[in-house]
């Protein structure tokens, strides 16, 4: 059992186990030190539970990121604010066929709008559709 001085963020430990950010899928890269997970997993679903249940109002021109623990899409990266394009008064359902999936009838609400910082669109503005329940309203540092 790691002692609290040598816990490794998830990028680090991806790092150690021969994943970088050179053409890796970075779902899980972030900055922030993994939780200990042997506390009470009840009282961390339903403090879990609790952010996904907190909505937020949404238009365009809102600068929005995601809520911690909820990024599901590569796009926008970790604490990167995106800019709402669209609310979708009717959501769009990913059409992932696989029920395992995270993405399986996934509500797609949102329309965001953001700089690609890398790869061959790098510095293009692009957009995506996401689940607005993820994201919480950007606040500057």
């Amino acid at each position: 059992m790691p002692r609290d001085n040598d816990r490794l963020s998830a990028r680090d430990w991806l790092t150690r186990i021969g994943f970088d950010e050179e053409g890796s899928n970075d779902l899980l890269l972030t900055d922030e030190p993994l939780d200990d997970l042997t506390g009470d997993p009840a009282m961390a679903l339903r403090e879990r539970f609790a952010h996904w249940q907190r909505r937020h109002r949404f238009a365009p021109g809102d600068l929005v990121v995601w809520k911690p623990g909820f990024m599901n899409k590569r796009y926008p990266r970790a604490k990167q604010p995106a800019v709402v394009l669209e609310v979708l008064e009717q959501p769009v359902f990913d059409n992932e066929r696989d029920a395992g999936s995270p993405y399986f009838r996934e509500p797609l609400d949102l329309v965001l709008g953001l700089f690609v910082d890398d790869g061959p669109h790098r510095g293009d503005f692009l957009n995506w559709y996401y689940d607005s329940r993820r994201f919480q309203p950007w606040q500057p540092d």
